[in-house]
């Protein structure tokens, strides 16, 4: 994959020169963001903690909540355009061998597309996140914007970022084994959004939680306002555990627990939101590791002249 940039500047303006559609549409699209953004914050005016919040703040965080899961499909349409409409229409249609023509190989005709691609989609994403943050800034930990809810964790974070490079990667390799634009679209989105699901699914199992105990009766959770609690529940005098509800069957009570079940404390496990940048940041390693593999089978798959 190392290759001079000489190399890649005719085929690099090539192809930017035949998408250069969709790249001026897709920074239209981000200055409508910003625009909007820009707007309904000035609309909120200070933070809601200074008086009630008005219909602008409302409507900046409807809006927030609404960005934050369209950003989750970001990575699949990203994905999905390299697949297609960069790699596989090419090879579908026969018009890559003309490109070889005028360049010195398969290598340089599909790293040319990846460079386009990468460059384009880890600017716009990481433009899209600050244009996030910033509006997210005015409303952070209400319903559905908490630093931890899905949509909203993504669009705060590099995540966004490495999740694009990995649909750029997938795209590629998947464009280059499938050759036909529509299937390799349908599957690099399904793959893609596969990944975004399990990395979402293991994300708060890479960090240890933080446990907090009081004694009961007393306050029913022991964790900071901001926290992320993932179980809670009641503590025995053995240290055995118990759902939070455990009392209930017998009370219809939560809070009166009978004696025999010899209920000492209360438990929470969670995770602090000191734990949101190092989290971002495994989880960043860890998508970028696995885009790092794709290209290089990319690559290889491309040297041996499937391409």
């Amino acid at each position: 994959m190392s290759m001079s940039l000489l190399t890649f500047k005719g085929p690099f303006r090539t192809v930017v020169r035949l998408h250069r559609h969709t790249l001026w549409a897709l920074a239209a699209l981000t200055a409508v963001c910003l625009a909007a953004v820009a707007a309904l914050r000035s609309w909120a005016g200070p933070a809601a903690e200074s008086g009630p919040p008005n219909e602008g703040w409302r409507l900046l965080q409807l809006g927030m909540q609404y960005t934050g899961t369209g950003l989750l499909f970001l990575p699949v349409l990203v994905g999905a355009f390299a697949a297609g409409p960069l790699t596989a229409r090419e090879l579908e249609s026969g018009t890559w061998r003309l490109a070889l023509t005028q360049s010195s190989g398969p290598r340089a005709w599909l790293g040319a597309r990846v460079l386009v691609a990468a460059t384009a989609a880890a600017l716009a994403s990481a433009v899209l996140v600050g244009i996030y943050r910033l509006g997210w800034a005015r409303v952070p930990n209400t319903h559905q914007l908490h630093w931890a809810d899905r949509g909203t964790y993504e669009a705060t974070g590099p995540v966004l970022v490495a999740y694009c490079l990995l649909g750029v990667a997938l795209g590629v390799l998947v464009g280059q084994l499938v050759r036909r634009t529509l299937a390799a679209m349908a599957v690099t989105g399904l793959l893609t959004s596969l990944a975004v699901l399990g990395f979402g699914s293991l994300r708060w199992s890479i960090l240890p939680t933080q446990t907090n105990t009081l004694p009961y009766p007393g306050r029913p959770f022991g964790a900071p306002g901001s926290a992320l609690v993932t179980d809670s529940g009641l503590l025995t005098g053995s240290g055995e555990r118990l759902p939070y509800d455990a009392c209930f069957a017998r009370t219809k009570n939560l809070d009166n627990c009978p004696a025999d079940m010899n209920i000492t404390a209360r438990y929470t496990e969670f995770h602090p939101a000191s734990h949101h940048w190092p989290t971002q940041l495994i989880e960043t390693s860890l998508a970028l590791s696995l885009a790092v593999i794709a290209l290089w089978a990319a690559f290889r798959l491309a040297r041996t002249g499937r391409a």
